[in-house]
This record gives structure tokens, sequence and C-alpha cells, in this order.
């Protein structure tokens, strides 16, 4: 077997195309992967679209979201765990980060190495060819960490799991706890925002507030814990959004406030926002002006990029250990083949649907 089939970016805001792509050989450390499932994210979309800011060099193998069974393995490898890794296996498994530089080993914030590496955007024509999740196969580099994926978890919210869910647990692991009192207001009710709802709710908050749409996302995030739910599509008066907010909380304004939807939403986020409160910034996207002269009073704001290997290993846990609680799996709401890229990528930007997967 020297290739595989991957969909490919060739040209944005083109149709992708499905191509024979090299599988390469093996460097010591590393992993050949062979993908049951592949999750798409907004992100995939915005290089389809792009280029993004890091001027994208076409062609690339488009998705960033993978779960897979270990197809090969060149020497010995354990998990994040210590635990052997073996064929057969089922994993997820982090980005790159060089451990070495300042970032790395002084301020022990890996997300921001200078060294980082992450998948979808590398080029599909130069080793080791497949970094992308839309492939058969994908190239697992010596320096990612390996998390097993329990019995209990498909491969579908495994793979979502490696972008979206640990973002969100590498958020909540900075914003500390939520006390037993407190509202959460969040902004945006797509994967994100309904993940976010859950761990939440799962938190111990008092009340969990979201607003998004459209309507479909939000049935979602109904059942996901929002003890209510506002359609921007509905209301789009951003006073009278405020004002719900507000009628919510005894006039003061939420507690803390987590944004997933993207930097547009942070201006109105922060009125949204107490005295005192806490702004989570995860979702990326877009340009915004903040007045700092209206921050709120002692307030605290928190941004995130990606995750530590450690967040990888959270969210699978939070899904195995919460699955019976939260219904994981309507958040996947439509399942494609491969061939069908074009019409997953499509649904994605259309917001037709909460996510998609390509199963293998």
């Amino acid at each position: 077997m020297e290739t595989c089939n991957a969909a490919v970016i060739t040209e944005h805001n083109k149709p992708l195309t499905i191509q024979k792509v090299k599988i390469p050989d093996l460097d010591p450390g590393s992993l050949l992967i062979k993908i049951t499932a592949s999750t798409l994210c907004g992100t995939d979309v915005h290089r389809w679209h792009g280029p993004l800011g890091d001027k994208d060099s076409l062609p690339i193998i488009t998705g960033h979201e993978p779960c897979g069974t270990v197809e090969d393995i060149a020497g010995e490898r354990t998990d994040i765990m210590g635990a052997p890794v073996k064929r057969g296996d089922r994993v997820v498994w982090s980005y790159v980060a060089c451990g070495s530089c300042y970032y790395c080993s002084v301020a022990c914030q890996p997300c921001i190495c200078r060294g980082r590496a992450s998948w979808g955007h590398n080029r599909s024509d130069q080793h080791p060819y497949l970094l992308g999740s839309c492939a058969e196969y994908m190239y697992v580099p010596k320096e990612c960490l390996i998390i097993k994926v329990p019995e209990e978890v498909t491969s579908a919210s495994a793979a979502a799991a490696a972008c979206a869910y640990r973002t969100v647990m590498h958020g909540y692991d900075r914003l500390g706890a939520i006390k037993s009192h407190e509202t959460v207001v969040i902004q945006g009710s797509g994967p994100l925002g309904n993940f976010a709802t859950a761990v939440a709710k799962d938190h111990g908050a008092k009340k969990v507030l979201v607003i998004g749409a459209p309507a479909n996302r939000l049935e979602v995030t109904k059942k996901m814990g929002a003890d209510a739910v506002l359609n921007l599509e509905e209301v789009t008066d951003e006073k009278l959004r405020r004002q719900w907010v507000k009628d919510h909380t005894d006039g003061r304004g939420a507690d803390v406030v987590v944004q997933v939807a993207n930097n547009m939403a942070v201006p109105e986020g922060l009125t949204l926002l107490r005295d005192g409160g806490r702004y989570l910034n995860i979702g990326a996207g877009g340009k915004a002006n903040i007045a700092v002269e209206k921050l709120p009073q002692q307030m605290d704001i928190i941004t995130i990029r990606s995750g530590e290997p450690r967040h990888w290993l959270q969210a699978i846990d939070f899904l195995a250990s919460r699955r019976k609680i939260f219904p994981f799996e309507e958040m996947i709401s439509k399942s494609y083949k491969l061939d069908q890229i074009n019409e997953a990528m499509e649904a994605m930007a259309s917001y037709s649907v909460v996510k998609a997967v390509i199963n293998f």
C-alpha cells in the first residue's frame, strides 16, 4: 500500500477533490493511524474559503479532528497514562510542542509554543503528506501524546474531542471553579457552545443561559443542559438580549460569560457580564473593537488557544463518564462518506448541521 484517498483543497472556494496521497515511511517513534472518523470544524470551512492569516500553502488535506486505530508504529510507544500502545488501539492524539522553548519549559504554556504544529493546513505533496484527518490514513509525529478511546465513546465524539471539546476543557481549566450561586451565559450554540453548556452545568452552575442560532442548534442546546436559550435570529436587538440576561440575574448580569462564537461577539458579551465577573474568550475568527472604558469593573478576561495534551484526555473522560447525562451523539448531526466531503463542508458553512462527521 503506497497511497490512500484524501480530501484535498487545491483552490480556495472551489470543490475539494479526492486524490491519491502518498503514505510516508515512518520516522522513529511515529505512528500510522487508520482513520475511523473525522469531524468537521468551522476552521475547516474558513480554510476552504481562505486563505487564513497564516497564508495556507495549497494543496492541503482538510480536517484536524481525527479518531482512528493504530495501523503501524515505528518502535515502542506508550499513551499519556504510560500504558503501551499497540496496533489496533483506537486513539486520538495531541498536537506537537517542542518541549524545550521558553513557553514549553519555563512558562509551561505549550499551546503558544513557537514550534507548535497542528493539522489540516500542511501541504499534502510534502513529507509526511498525511497531516489532515479527511483521509483514510494519517501520520502521527513522535512528539504527539496518545490518548486511548474507551469503548463507550464513539469515534465521532472522540474525533470532536480532538479539537472543539478539548478547547472547551482548556477554557474551563483556566476559568477555575464555578460556584453554585453563579449564572453562566454561553455565547454560541455550535459544537463548542453545546459542549460548553454541558460542562458549565456539570461544574455546578446555578443557571446556564445560551444565546445562539439557528433554532435547530438551540434544540440540541436545551438537551445539553441549558436552562434558557435566546435565538439571535428572533431577537436581533442587542439591548433586548442584554435585558434578557439581566432579567435572569436580578439585574446584575452574568457571573461568567463564555464566548464560543467568534471575536465579533466579544463587545456584546462584555456588556452581559456583571461587575467583578469573568469573561472566557474561546471562539476565534472575526474582528471587533472593544471600548476599554466600558469594561466591567474588576473583571477578569481569559483567552484560550487550543489545548494541552491533558485536555484531550479530560474531554475523552468527560464523554465517557457523562454519556448517560448528556446526549453527546446528538451534536454529531449528520454523517458523510469521504466522497461527500463537499456536501459536508457546505452543510457546515450554512449551519444546517451542528457538527458533520466523515465516517470511514
